[in-house]
């Protein structure tokens, strides 16, 4: 064949592979024009930093996400355990020069040199991918188990650290070799891929209003101080019941934001003059406060959230006639460098620019200065002094159309109290905090409670935490189970479905400590130096009976696992009487030189073994009638197990390659619109329409059409895809 021919050919060739990928493009758009129920519906979205946008959807045992990352090179997601590379389990996708996109299922080992190996077993199904003048797009699936224990991370209902990756290069072509890859990783972030909750906005419903209840210039702590402040609000304006939808943190400035631990407001109960009073100032340090009845938690915001949706058929209930006061306690605590919640509070300060005077979501606060002083840089490279109060708070999104249910929350776990002791160098270290069944005996309605939401709290060492169920003398299924907690990141989890609660179960608030690194013992207390272990549920339908259920290790529990027998009357400090050997010992000496090394397992069971006391509180701060004798756990005769749902047999995946056209997903979800927008913004053009609002993607139909067409046009034209 002659030279011409053969071009002539090429040429023939080159013009029907862009036909076709018109005609996939005109598909995917009359697919997106004409709203098929079937498309892709993005239900998470998060910002990992400028550069780098992560979406993904959870059906059934299967994960859909979509890298968008401003780069030309290659990209890549992964997970491990502590968000770093060692031991991560990686996808990198990559567009060579002949347009195929390239997508790998990788893993780094632990004691390698951080080079990403291609897997054996490839479990990441690619849906395409494309690279324009600026980003990099790849939209993959993979199940949640894979069942490749050796070299992929089961995406569970644990914490995942998810790391992201970007790089300017792209392997070389005829190698798989990924060119600087530790140059590459960007860091990770601590995320709920199964359970976070639904991040839709309410903006577009008419019947949607906004509410802030903020701070006023609150001297933020000092060195290792931790301040709790209480602020009062008077809400007498919801004269019909209105049902909260949506809370949301209002952060005040990029360095106070680093300072704050939770945010919680607080429903009060009575009009006391006291109340009022209260209402008019700028607020103070809770512990000036005397009891206020003010411990029905309405809203809370921990360091790592987005805020909470709720969902459709629930709604927490304002109603001045019934709560006309509300109290805002927010936890400043000195900032512990140790955790790095920087990427965390980038993604936010960009989120919530509208609530704040804030020019960039580049801004993120830089640990103090080594002069102690507070110092930052501005927009012109001076230095100038850090704003040293705080005005942050909750934006409350509430609505007068009601939903079916009132939703309430329910406090389970230890009460915050030095009884509870954590021992020092410990790897594992188990504490337990118990809802007694006679307490959801009297406060349940008789068809039970529908827990929907659970948010677990620990301080700096936890690292487990499960909220048991038990009925009777059967441990049912966790109703929450994370194994890998971060501290940095405490937010709600949407459950899959609703866990029924039936008066009389029994729930435990089940924590796991790692105190290796401490010297001295741990207790329980609100300070991040202390700990503690508590589980807030959001349910529905609202009682009224039940606020908090905790418990306490009794007394002689405590004493029993410090092999003490009797302590003296009336001494001051608390001296111990018998038995012989440790008589005239402080009980301060015996916390802090008990060999903890040689009995800790004894102290372990004892704890967890012995009585422990009650705590069922009720909106008005006083305990429930009859909770009050010590108790006991519940006698377990039968447990719940977890059931193994992996193959026995795998089939083996090769590297997918494919060719496919750019999708027009809406604006709201794509990073690469929203950046042309901004540019076509900023030159005066005008910008394009947007695609309907949610409508991203395709559906399945469509694209089993659409490989359809394709395939019958190539077959009937005879051309080739390249």
């Amino acid at each position: 064949m002659s030279s011409q021919k053969r071009q002539v050919k090429s040429d023939r060739s080159s013009v029907s592979a862009r036909v076709l990928r018109a005609l996939v493009v005109l598909l995917v758009l009359c697919d997106a024009s004409s709203g098929a129920g079937g498309s892709e519906r993005w239900e998470h979205l998060v910002d990992f930093d400028p550069n780098f946008r992560l979406l993904w959807n959870v059906d059934g045992q299967e994960v859909t996400f979509e890298m968008q990352a401003r780069t030309l090179g290659y990209v890549g997601l992964g997970f491990s355990k502590d968000g770093t590379l060692a031991g991560a389990d990686l996808v990198v996708g990559w567009m060579d020069d002949q347009g195929h996109a390239h997508l790998q299922d990788r893993h780094i080992r632990a004691d390698s040199d951080g080079e990403p190996i291609v897997d054996p077993s490839q479990d990441y199904r690619m849906q395409f991918g494309f690279v324009n003048q600026t980003h990099t797009v790849f939209r993959f699936k993979r199940n949640l188990d894979t069942c490749d224990m050796k070299d992929d991370f089961p995406i569970t209902n644990d914490t995942m650290r998810v790391i992201f990756m970007y790089s300017d290069e792209r392997p070389q072509r005829g190698s798989d070799r990924l060119p600087q890859p530790l140059v590459a990783f960007k860091g990770s972030r601590s995320i709920f891929l199964t359970q976070r909750s639904s991040q839709d906005e309410l903006t577009n419903d008419g019947s949607i209003s906004v509410l802030e209840l903020r701070n006023e210039d609150v001297e933020l702590p000092e060195a290792d101080e931790s301040l709790y402040w209480c602020k009062i609000f008077k809400l007498d304006d919801f004269v019909q019941k209105h049902h909260l939808v949506r809370y949301e943190p209002v952060f005040d400035s990029p360095t106070s934001v680093l300072y704050l631990n939770h945010i919680i407001l607080y429903e009060c109960q009575g009009l006391s003059k006291e109340l009022e009073q209260l209402s008019r100032q700028r607020g103070q340090p809770c512990f000036r406060l005397q009891p206020m009845h003010c411990n029905t938690v309405v809203a809370n915001w921990a360091r790592g959230s987005d805020g909470f949706t709720f969902p459709p058929e629930a709604g927490y209930p304002l109603e001045s006639h019934q709560a006309t006061y509300y109290m805002l306690e927010t936890h400043y605590n000195y900032p512990d460098y140790t955790y790095d919640f920087s990427p965390f509070y980038r993604k936010n300060l960009s989120k919530q620019q509208r609530n704040m005077n804030i020019a960039s979501h580049d801004d993120a606060a830089e640990p103090p200065a080594d002069d102690g002083e507070e110092l930052a840089e501005d927009d012109d490279g001076t230095m100038m002094e850090q704003q040293m109060v705080d005005n942050s708070g909750l934006k409350l999104y509430y609505t007068h159309k009601l939903r079916q249910y009132d939703a309430g929350v329910l406090s389970v776990g230890l009460d915050p109290n030095w009884r509870h002791i954590i021992p020092p160098r410990q790897e594992k270290v188990v504490s337990e905090g118990h809802c007694i069944g006679a307490c959801t005996q009297r406060a349940f309605p008789r068809e039970g409670i529908n827990i929907f939401a659970v948010m677990s709290r620990t301080h700096l060492i936890g690292r487990q935490v499960k909220l048991r169920q038990v009925r009777g003398n059967a441990e049912l299924q966790p109703i929450m189970h994370d194994t890998n907690i971060d501290p940095s990141y405490q937010d709600y989890r949407r459950l899959a479905a609703p866990a029924k609660v039936l008066p009389g179960d029994s729930l435990v608030a089940e924590c796991i400590y790692d105190s290796s690194s401490r010297k001295s013992i741990t207790l329980g207390g609100m300070t991040t130096r202390e700990e503690i272990c508590l589980i807030l549920t959001l349910y529905y339908p609202r009682q009224r009976e039940l606020t908090s259920c905790h418990s306490l290790p009794s007394l002689p529990t405590v004493l029993h696992s410090l092999g003490i027998e009797e302590l003296a009357s009336g001494t001051n400090p608390v001296v111990i009487a018998s038995p012989a050997e440790l008589a005239g010992m402080t009980l301060e000496r015996r916390l802090t030189s008990y060999d903890w090394e040689n009995q800790f397992e004894s102290f372990q069971d004892v704890t967890r073994q012995g009585s422990f006391k009650p705590l069922c509180w009720t909106p008005t701060n006083t305990m429930m009638p009859g909770s009050d004798a010590e108790a006991y756990g519940s006698n377990i005769t039968a447990s719940w197990k977890p059931v193994d749902t992996c193959r026995t047999v795998r089939t083996n995946l090769v590297t997918e390659m494919i060719d496919m056209p750019a999708m027009d997903d809406h604006e709201s979800t794509n990073m690469i619109d929203v950046d042309l927008k901004a540019k076509m913004s900023r030159s005066g053009q005008q910008t394009p329409p947007s695609t309907n609002h949610r409508q991203v993607g395709r559906s399945a139909a469509s694209s089993v059409l659409e490989s359809f067409l394709l395939l019958s046009l190539a077959s009937i034209l005879g051309w080739t895809l390249q």
